[in-house]
């Protein structure tokens, strides 16, 4: 039983660590592109906007589901520290807590990755916002530009 909670352990961090890399993957790649982004290029703002929203579902997925799959690994995690309890005929209060508080590492770690991913989310979105916002400014000011040189 002590191998099954090994392999839960290493199963659900494994997870939770593979989540959190894509979720620093997205937002260094968003950063990168919003940097370098010229909105003046863009002949119609959806075009825009298929080009900054790139991912950004996928990282709010990922911080809205990390405490789930820490919570399953914390369910599995008591489901086997009450199976060891049930095999050993003994309720030592010791042994009880001990299980009870490795498996709430998972819950942890899940809430531990989706803070961040939620943080880095919401900046993106403002990021966005504020490319949108330039990229109306340009439009606006566009077709009076113009008339200026015209004159």
């Amino acid at each position: 039983m002590q191998n099954i909670q090994l392999y839960l352990d290493l199963t659900f961090f494994t997870i939770l660590g593979l989540m959190m890399f894509i979720a620093l993957w997205i937002t260094f790649e968003r950063l990168f592109l919003f940097k370098r982004i010229d909105v003046e290029s863009y002949p119609h703002i959806e075009l825009l906007n298929i080009d900054i929203t790139k991912n950004l579902t996928t990282l709010s997925t990922i911080g809205a589901n990390a405490p789930y799959v820490g919570l399953l690994g914390t369910v599995i995690g008591i489901l086997i520290t009450f199976y060891e309890i049930g095999m050993n005929d003994s309720l030592e209060t010791a042994v009880i807590m001990t299980g009870l508080a490795l498996a709430l590492k998972l819950t942890a770690a899940g809430i531990a990755v989706a803070i961040p991913a939620l943080m880095f989310y919401n900046g993106l979105l403002r990021k966005v916002e504020e490319l949108q916002a330039k990229y109306r400014v340009y439009q606006d000011l566009s077709p009076k530009a113009q008339t200026l040189n015209k004159d």
